[in-house]
């Protein structure tokens, strides 16, 4: 799966993540760091053009760069701060851009929300209807 990655800092949880896509052996394009409204809209734009599967945002605390990346028609990205928020994500919403906070996020507890976000590979057929309200 191709994943670009973006924030508007560095860190040990940004690494952190992007270290555990790689692992996972997907292909990550980390792009170059800029304003978070600036980085959410390329990382929104490449996944909504098919240039990437799935996005990872970051940002100081993770709301500002999900609510750019959601004004991107096609983008559903969700704030996760627990590996349970994000494998529901994944599961009930189809969230494509997982989106961390880089002050309060512990670069385990990143690792933890990447693998349960990977953990699912498709939404759950009965709430369909419900994704596609969404578009």
């Amino acid at each position: 799966m191709r994943f670009v990655v973006g924030s508007d800092d560095e860190g040990a949880t940004l690494d952190a993540a992007v270290e555990r896509l790689r692992q996972a052996g997907h292909d990550v394009d980390v792009l170059e760091r800029g304003q978070w409204p600036d980085v959410a809209a390329r990382v929104a734009e490449a996944v909504a053009g098919g240039r990437a599967d799935q996005g990872l945002l970051f940002c100081w605390t993770g709301t500002g760069t999900s609510m750019a990346a959601n004004k991107v028609p096609g983008v559903r990205a969700a704030l996760a701060w627990d590996p349970w928020i994000a494998e529901g994500a994944r599961r009930w919403n189809d969230a494509n851009v997982l989106v961390m906070s880089l002050k309060r996020t512990e670069p385990e507890t990143a690792r933890a929300i990447v693998d349960a976000w990977l953990s699912v590979e498709e939404p759950d057929e009965d709430e369909r209807e419900n994704i596609a309200k969404l578009d």
